[in-house]
Order: structure tokens, then C-alpha cells, then sequence
């Protein structure tokens, strides 16, 4: 498999910084291709603005017309450019961050916001029908994504009933709103908790977690999330009352 690895930590001797290292090795090690896109080495810039599209700074910035311009036209700034062919080239996305504020960092989302632009992320459509391709379908259909995340928190505030919410709903917005609206099959994630109180046996173990979830990266199985276009959802996007009968929450989504 050819396999992007963006890893977003500022201190490459973090726990997080060892486990991006370890990780890529075992890939190599299982003969798998390998492409980085570390976020702080890149010094990679956050933050949307008219450059990313050539856009004349004196006018409007509509960012969702003026990127499916810049996009359509190749004429998207280098460093997006460059992103977008990784994530073409790719067969597997590993995303490897740590949690902070229940969320990836700063640069993390930033690098989402300025790579998966209209028309490549979003505002896909199928040219036969027009029907718009996301949640199961997208530019990224048959991708296989993976979230690695190292929290400071123990794994039990994360439960079900953790002060800090069932960890899949946190991860939600990456899992279900990035991964599978792209098209992309979500892997379960791999949480490492307790990461900024980790000793060297901690680390050991953390490492051998890593790689076996690794092996897997090609054959587990991917969280069911319903597809927008299998029937289960109406006109308005809502899913039919016959579906999960009497429930809601983000759970209603699985099959």
C-alpha cells in the first residue's frame, strides 16, 4: 500500500514523536509505501487566505467559489498542490496528532481547511447524474483512513460515561465529517491515553500497540457508518424514522 502519514506534534522527542517514528518504520518494514507530511518540520501555514488561490486581495474572498476556481484551473499555491497529490497517491492516510481541547491542533485543521478544498474535498459531483458525491462517495472513494492520537486523559474519562464524552463521538468530526464524507473507509482509532505521563515501559507498550494496528491497516474492518446514498437518508439529509426507531445521537449513523 502506498501510505500518507501527516503527523502534527511540535516535539519530535514526544511520546508522539517516537510513535510517528516506530510507525513508519513497521510500514517500510511490511513493505508498504511511505510519504510524510510532517505539519511543524514544513513550518505549514494554517491559515486560508486569497494567496491560496491567486485572488485578487482587493475584492470579496468567497472561499468556496474562488478555491473551485483556483482548483479547476491548477492554479492552487504550491504547498496545497503538493498535498492534494499526496492524498491522490495514497491508498491509506494515517492522521497522527495529539488531542488537545478534544480536537487535532491548530495546524491539523488548518492543513484540512486549506488542502481539501471545493471541488477535491467537498462539492464533488458525479458528472452522469450531478448528484453530489460525499458520506461513502468522493474524490477519495476507496481510501482507507486511520486517526492516531495520543491524549494526556485516562482511557475510563473517555467511556461511555467519561466526564471528557464517549472518545468515537469526539473523534466524530474526523471519523464520519472528513474521512467518510470524502469517501474514504474510517478504521477505528488508536487512542494512546496517559501519553504526557508515559515512561519507557509505557512507550514500549505504545509502540507495540501502534504496530499491531498497523498490520491491520489494509484488512480491519471500518466503522459502518451509513452511506448518504444507500436509501437511509431522506431529501433533507435526515435518516428515515424506520432507521433506529426512537433513537438519536451520533450512533444513529452506524448500520
Amino acid at each position: 500500500m502506498n501510505v500518507l502519514w501527516i503527523h502534527a506534534h511540535p516535539e519530535p522527542r514526544s511520546l508522539g514523536g517516537m510513535l510517528a517514528t516506530e510507525g513508519r518504520r513497521a510500514l517500510v518494514e511490511s513493505g508498504h509505501a511511505v510519504t510524510v507530511s510532517d505539519l511543524y518540520a514544513m513550518r505549514w501555514n494554517p491559515v486560508v487566505s486569497a494567496a491560496d488561490f491567486g485572488h485578487d486581495p482587493a475584492c470579496r474572498l468567497r472561499v468556496g467559489p474562488a478555491s473551485r476556481r483556483a482548483y479547476d484551473a491548477g492554479e492552487l499555491s504550491a504547498d496545497i498542490a503538493a498535498e492534494q497529490e499526496k492524498l491522490r497517491w495514497a491508498d491509506a492516510v494515517v492522521l497522527q496528532f495529539p488531542l488537545w481541547w478534544l480536537g487535532p491542533p491548530a495546524i491539523l485543521k488548518g492543513w484540512l481547511d486549506r488542502v481539501l478544498v471545493h471541488g477535491f474535498g467537498f462539492g464533488v459531483t458525479d458528472p452522469a447524474t450531478g448528484r453530489v458525491r460525499r458520506y461513502g462517495d468522493g474524490e477519495l472513494a476507496g481510501k482507507r483512513g486511520l486517526v492516531v492520537t495520543t491524549i494526556g486523559a485516562r482511557e475510563s474519562s473517555f467511556g461511555p460515561r467519561g466526564i471528557h464524552g464517549d472518545l468515537h463521538d469526539v473523534l466524530f468530526p474526523l471519523h464520519h465529517g472528513v474521512f467518510w464524507y470524502m469517501g474514504m473507509a474510517a478504521l477505528p482509532p488508536l487512542a494512546i491515553h496517559g501519553a504526557d505521563r508515559a515512561d519507557e515501559a509505557a512507550a514500549t507498550r505504545a509502540v507495540a500497540r501502534l504496530r499491531h494496528r498497523l498490520s491491520g491497516l489494509a484488512c480491519d474492518e471500518p466503522l459502518p457508518y451509513r452511506s448518504e446514498h444507500d436509501g437511509g437518508y431522506d431529501e433533507n439529509l435526515v435518516l428515515r424514522p424506520e432507521l433506529g426507531p426512537g433513537r438519536s445521537g451520533l450512533a444513529v449513523h452506524y448500520r
